[in-house]
């Protein structure tokens, strides 16, 4: 039996979707949640199998809550629910540990197909994403990946930055908390030695970053 958590802040898409997995052979809902906190909650008292998370929740994001769960509970599979299927959305899902996505538009048929296929331990795009994910995360192939004493996501924040991006922009675009980003820019003027965001912007430039 696949035990299934459901995170979604919209009451009818939500109720909807229980009552498609509840009728699915070998599935079952273990409950549902309307925000990322309630949804951590609920994982951590829960321990279900799969997650489908909504990305844009109120407050705590879908993508914060995801890398809360996915460092939590790994053995737990974070599958995002988004109407979107822009680059940014897909990547900032992924680097927060989502084994894949799903369109809400998509059918009865394909989310049976896709909720099996990540309990099964497969990875799981939608259709055209996947090469775009795995030429992105590669850093497609163009050398050396800089400052290595930054962790995925600081180094995705310093390139947002090199950009020209506020924290608040930067947290739109990567679906974070303002907070969040400040703490993630903290990070790189420590990593880096630097004492503030001019001198943190002029090395990543420097390092081919920005736009």
């Amino acid at each position: 039996m696949t035990r299934v958590v459901v995170v979604e802040d919209h009451p009818m898409f939500a109720e909807g979707l229980v009552a498609l997995l509840n009728d699915l052979p070998g599935v079952e809902v273990a409950g549902t949640a309307g925000t990322g906190e309630d949804a951590v909650e609920l994982i951590d008292r829960t321990l279900p199998d799969v997650v489908l998370m909504d990305l844009r929740l109120p407050a705590m994001s879908g993508v914060e809550a995801t890398e809360i769960i996915t460092r939590r509970h790994p053995g737990v599979v974070v599958l995002a629910l988004t109407m979107l299927t822009d680059d940014q959305t897909l990547l900032a899902a992924i680097r927060a540990g989502a084994r894949g996505y799903l369109l809400k538009e998509a059918t009865p048929a394909e989310i049976a197909r896709t909720v099996e296929a990540v309990a099964a331990g497969q990875v799981v795009f939608g259709p055209g994403s996947g090469e775009r994910v795995l030429a992105v995360l590669a850093g497609d192939g163009l050398g050396a990946r800089p400052f290595p004493e930054l962790s995925d996501r600081e180094l995705e924040v310093l390139d947002l930055l090199a950009d020209g991006l506020t924290n608040q922009a930067i947290a739109r675009r990567l679906f974070l908390s303002e907070k969040t980003i400040r703490n993630h820019v903290s990070n790189i003027f420590t990593k880096l030695g630097v004492p503030d965001r001019a001198a943190a912007v002029a090395r990543a430039r420097d390092a081919g970053l920005g736009g």
